[in-house]
């Protein structure tokens, strides 16, 4: 099974937000993920609009999946956001 690092919609008609999840490459971007990394708010403020596990991150990663190219943009753009040390 090969894992990608996405982002799937959620929210709102006209309020956006998305879940940054890892997702299996065949499954429909809001179906069925294998789990929850974080969370982007592109409507918030600045500090407050991306929320990350980066040690979650780390292992998903470390187990060969490949980042999209959104949430490739989305963390090299907010290496000062919020990050999540515990994976719970």
């Amino acid at each position: 099974m090969a894992v990608k690092l996405r982002l799937a919609k959620t929210g709102k008609k006209h309020r956006l937000s998305f879940r940054v999840v890892a997702q299996d490459t065949k499954s429909p971007r809001d179906s069925k993920f294998l789990e929850i990394l974080g969370y982007y708010l592109p409507y918030e403020t600045k500090s407050k609009n991306l929320t990350i596990k980066t040690d979650r991150i780390d292992y998903w990663v470390s187990k060969g999946a490949q980042p999209t190219k959104a949430v490739s943009q989305l963390l090299e753009k907010n290496k000062n956001a919020r990050f999540d040390k515990k994976s719970s």
